[in-house]
């Protein structure tokens, strides 16, 4: 894990914790990010579970080059604030499930966008922990976690994401949860001891039954 990594500002309570995953899980990632390519002639098309290969200008059909799409996806963290929304009923369900339990958001995010995102956060009143990292989202967690014997839960709609978390931390419950619904068949199927959510509602079922053991 990079050294420069800092948790110094998240600050646990004797409950579970739940770590959640932050574009495509709290936040609408795929439409705006859709909605962002269109303005300026370009499309993303649901082919694969994948960006790179997927964008094409909307004028020929021609893919955009990886060097572009990774371009692309720098201006749109640096605007995510004119794009970005709430999933539905992210902001709800957190709110409740904070009444029982510690959240810290996770993000896979170069932390130079961690201002931006945290003030776009604070907007919706999601005031949780902000961790922006590119680092293993497996050793964050366990990092957070750090042992205690308290339940907690990980919520992310990546499998090698949820995977990282099921190596370094085997005891946290593990959720899948995909807001867009033309991207979600296309995702790979997280395997083994992953709990899939169809939306938040069901996420908060899942949850509160574990931690309430």
């Amino acid at each position: 894990m990079t050294n420069e990594l800092s948790l110094d500002h998240v600050r646990l309570t004797n409950r579970p914790l739940i770590v959640c995953d932050i574009d495509e899980v709290v936040l609408e990632f795929l439409t705006p990010f859709r909605d962002f390519l269109r303005a300026s002639g370009r499309d993303l098309l649901p082919r694969s579970f994948r960006l790179h290969g997927n964008i094409v200008l909307i004028e020929s059909g021609e893919t955009v080059a990886d060097d572009l799409v990774s371009a692309l996806q720098e201006e749109f963290f640096l605007r995510q604030a004119d794009w970005q929304t709430p999933a539905a009923l992210a902001v709800e369900t957190l709110a409740g499930l904070a009444q029982e339990a510690d959240i810290v958001f996770l993000t896979a995010m170069p932390p130079r966008h961690a201002a931006v995102r945290r003030a776009l956060l604070d907007r919706f009143s999601l005031h949780y922990p902000l961790v922006a990292t590119e680092d293993a989202k497996g050793l964050v967690v366990k990092r957070l976690h750090a042992g205690r014997k308290l339940p907690f839960a990980f919520i992310d709609d990546i499998s090698h994401n949820l995977h990282s978390v099921r190596e370094h931390a085997p005891d946290c419950l593990l959720v899948n949860l995909m807001i867009n619904a033309d991207f979600r068949p296309l995702a790979p199927d997280p395997g083994k001891g992953v709990t899939k959510a169809r939306d938040w509602t069901d996420v908060a079922q899942i949850i509160r039954a574990h931690i309430s053991r």
